[in-house]
């Protein structure tokens, strides 16, 4: 498994929301490709997904949501959104309610005691919430979340 992060503009996927099509094209030829993102990575993940279904097997997305005119509710593609119980910057109704217009059977997995920077590395973020739950606790449910997700997903199509 590869992972590729790619860097944006002042850190912020809105800046780049076709950055994906060039990693996938460079790195994802023949491989299995989830597309990932956090926050507002996520909505543009998701966006990305809308546009280009063919290019993608999963998306995951992590204290996220699609944007109100994206609906990828016939996607062929599982889907897996993350939310972070104690998330004072994702707002929990608009995670759940962007579920109507992911695929079919995404599941969402609340991570109890978790906070929106627990996704990543960062630091403390205004307006987050306070935690009640330990950063290693939380990221060992993220990585476990994500493991599982992953190995469920059927091989890419041209893979044997």
């Amino acid at each position: 498994m590869q992972t590729v992060i790619p860097a944006f503009p002042l850190d912020l996927a809105i800046t780049g929301t076709e950055r994906a099509e060039g990693l996938i094209a460079r790195y994802g030829a023949g491989k299995r490709v989830v597309l990932a993102g956090h926050s507002l990575g996520g909505t543009v993940a998701a966006q990305y997904a809308a546009l280009r279904p063919d290019k993608i097997d999963g998306l995951l997305l992590l204290a996220a949501y699609p944007a109100p005119n994206v609906n990828l509710h016939d996607a062929r593609f599982p889907a897996l959104s993350l939310l972070a119980e104690k998330d004072g910057v994702a707002d929990a109704g608009l995670v759940r309610g962007g579920l109507e217009r992911l695929p079919k059977n995404t599941r969402l997995t609340v991570l109890p005691g978790a906070v929106h920077s627990f996704f990543g590395r960062y630091g403390p973020q205004q307006g987050d919430g306070v935690p009640t739950v330990s950063r290693a606790r939380a990221e060992r449910e993220i990585v476990q979340a994500v493991e599982t997700f992953i190995d469920q997903l059927p091989p890419h199509a041209s893979q044997p």
